[in-house]
């Protein structure tokens, strides 16, 4: 393999002569033999065009040679289009706060603008330092592409998850007419419709949407421009007064500079916030694949309430076996995004001073969180719950032949003459109705009327 000799502070080091990395990026690859999963693609993005945006703006004010300045951003425009990918080599966890990634472009858009103008790989007529990095430092470049980061991966999240609240809304409407008995506990309580329970869960999500929508606002104030420590140190006044804005118009987002960004250097709770908003819509999607798989457990000798889609086959050894794979697998995601959330909370926590040299994984659990979650609930929504069909005869079998409906008769017999009723009706296996009125406790037609299970669901 032919190489090519370059050097650093820490010395000299031979670089395959047709990468378009160096020799920091390569210490760092070197380094950092962690996850074996390269950083996220979206991000290596994010951090282009805010290498984009800082030549344009270190261009048009003078701080950067014209020529250089767009021959940057045409090798920006280049990697933005998928050329250079495999030229993004570092790990997802790696030390110094991001530094290595942050030269990985750095090189990356400096040897291929040296190229464009006219040099070869490793000559650096465009320095990755000196004219890629002008004005800029790890420490506000990371964190800013992170937030674009969770902000394009919520994007795709939140349009599915609108499409699963959608879908449970359409079975609430379809549902709303199948009585059935509710739970408490798992044991017996009282009449409620299947529909309820479907649009409990799309109140839920809407819930969980809202609340991630709300914690995304935090994503949009950045610190670029802050450089090392949030002091601007090594920053014209006209790009710290123009580089947000630049960005903004090139990412079609809504950015703004931290009303402190010293504060936004040093503390990274907003990634927090947002994880913790995902924790909360994921225990929520668990919470209803449970539910899923109860209500559609049997089917002969479970619950079988409700028959989910069939995807594939549920075991080697027993045939016709067919397993809630769907909710199985959201659930598992619920786990990972859950244990996601406490290593972002840990590594928020262990920053000091002046910097959280931690971004790296929490950039890596988070943008997982996003990803998997988002998949997660695709895979709901189309194979699942969209092909839900509701047992309407079996639902109405276990109401009428339940002893939670004598919850209704408390106020005509009392609590404890209730629950004696109750007591005989299981130990004889009759029902609640017949029971009363073998008693004569009550007239059949006042009976019917305090025992309609459709009654029992309406409010009031």
């Amino acid at each position: 393999m032919k190489i090519r000799k370059e050097s650093d502070s820490i010395g000299e080091l031979s670089v395959p002569a047709d990468a378009y990395y160096g020799v920091q990026t390569l210490r760092g690859f070197e380094n950092f033999q962690i996850t074996g999963t390269r950083m996220n693609k979206t991000f290596i993005y994010n951090i282009t065009r805010i290498k984009k945006v800082a030549a344009i703006v270190n261009g048009r004010y003078g701080y950067l040679d014209k020529a250089i300045a767009e021959a940057i951003v045409r090798a920006c425009e280049e990697v933005l289009d998928g050329r250079f990918d495999e030229a993004f080599i570092t790990d997802a966890v790696q030390g110094g706060a991001g530094t290595t990634v942050n030269m990985n472009a750095n090189e990356v858009l400096a040897n291929r603008a040296t190229e464009l103008l006219g040099g070869k790989k490793g000559e650096y007529i465009c320095h990755p330092n000196d004219h890629v990095n002008l004005s800029q430092s790890t420490n506000d470049v990371i964190p800013t592409a992170g937030k674009l980061t969770v902000l394009d991966l919520s994007d795709i999240l939140l349009r599915n998850l609108k499409t699963l609240i959608d879908a449970l809304t359409d079975k609430a409407k379809a549902f709303d007419g199948i009585i059935k008995m509710g739970r408490t506990q798992l044991e017996d309580a009282v009449p409620i419709r299947l529909g309820q329970e479907f649009n409990a869960y799309a109140s839920a999500l809407n819930r969980d949407y809202e609340r991630i929508k709300n914690t995304l606002q935090e994503m949009c104030f950045v610190n670029l421009g802050g450089t090392a420590i949030g002091t601007a140190v090594n920053v014209g006044s006209e790009y710290l007064n123009n580089i947000v804005a630049e960005l903004s118009a090139e990412c079609k987002r809504d950015l703004t500079h931290a009303e402190d960004l010293i504060d936004a250097t040093q503390n990274v709770d907003a990634f927090v916030a947002v994880s913790g908003s995902l924790k909360a819509c994921a225990v929520n999607l668990s919470k209803i694949s449970n539910d899923l798989r109860l209500m559609s457990s049997g089917p002969k000798t479970g619950i079988g309430e409700i028959v989910l889609p069939a995807k594939q086959n549920g075991s080697s050894i027993m045939p016709g076996k067919v397993n809630p794979v769907i909710p199985e697998v959201v659930s598992q995601v619920a786990f990972l995004v859950i244990g996601n959330d406490m290593t972002i909370a840990m590594a928020a926590e262990g920053g000091q001073l002046e910097l959280n040299a931690f971004e790296p994984v929490i950039f890596y659990k988070l943008f997982e969180s996003l990803t998997c979650l988002s998949n997660a609930i695709k895979t709901l929504t189309e194979n699942c719950i969209v092909g839900i069909v509701a047992n309407r005869a079996h639902c109405e079998e276990l109401v009428y032949g339940s002893v939670g409906v004598i919850t209704a008769l408390c106020p005509y017999l009392g609590y404890k003459k209730s629950a004696e009723l109750a007591k005989e009706a299981l130990a004889k296996n009759l029902r609640v109705r017949d029971l009363i009125l073998q008693y004569g406790l009550m007239d059949e037609e006042t009976l019917d009327k305090v025992l309609d299970p459709y009654a029992m669901t309406r409010n009031g």
